[in-house]
């Protein structure tokens, strides 16, 4: 949770008034590389985000995650177990690097809450073709943004012109818009 990004794409959003709650998976606490069980890692996801219900009051609550954080959360969704305005996947972990294939998109279709995508042109885990056809089956509950030039981390090529922290500022600002007109939407129900 204090990896530069992270850090940044907090700061970016507390700028458009959007507070967030930012945590570790258990692995990652104690220092190690390979992931949590499932289990772990969607109790964790599921603690963090009643923390954050309790802390927002009456306050719309959207859950986000970078990659596999973000799977995680889109997986306790398709479960029914956040109770979350909507869900931004900052680089959506479609497929192992270099094998595209769509099998871990599957339970996207069992999430019922709006669904953002920031994606990279250049993220060899979501071939963009690919994800264009994920987000266009789910219909009106997906959006895609495309960050053009940015991988999965959101680094940018030197010459486009551009920083990893530009790509940050615009995954921030576009997520901040998406929840706001969300948000807005939701407390009129």
């Amino acid at each position: 949770m204090t990896h530069q990004f992270m850090e940044q794409l907090a700061n970016d959003l507390a700028d458009a008034r959007i507070a967030t709650l930012r945590f570790n998976f258990p692995y990652k606490e104690h220092g190690g590389r390979r992931p949590d069980r499932e289990a772990v890692l969607l109790e964790t996801v599921r603690a963090a985000v009643a923390t954050g219900r309790e802390a927002a009051r009456r306050l719309p609550v959207f859950v986000g995650g970078k990659s596999m954080g973000g799977r995680m959360a889109s997986r306790a969704m398709a479960a029914g177990q956040l109770d979350v305005e909507g869900i931004v996947f900052f680089g959506f972990p479609l497929h192992v690097a270099g094998k595209p294939n769509v099998r871990r998109a599957a339970h996207l279709t069992r999430v019922q809450q709006p669904m953002l995508f920031l994606q990279g042109t250049r993220d060899r885990l979501a071939d963009l073709e690919l994800m264009r056809h994920v987000v266009a089956d789910l219909g009106e509950l997906a959006t895609l943004h495309v960050i053009d030039g940015a991988d999965h981390s959101f680094n940018m090529l030197k010459r486009s012109g551009r920083t990893a922290a530009d790509a940050v500022t615009e995954l921030a600002q576009r997520s901040a818009e998406w929840m706001m007109q969300l948000g807005v939407n939701s407390s009129k129900k």
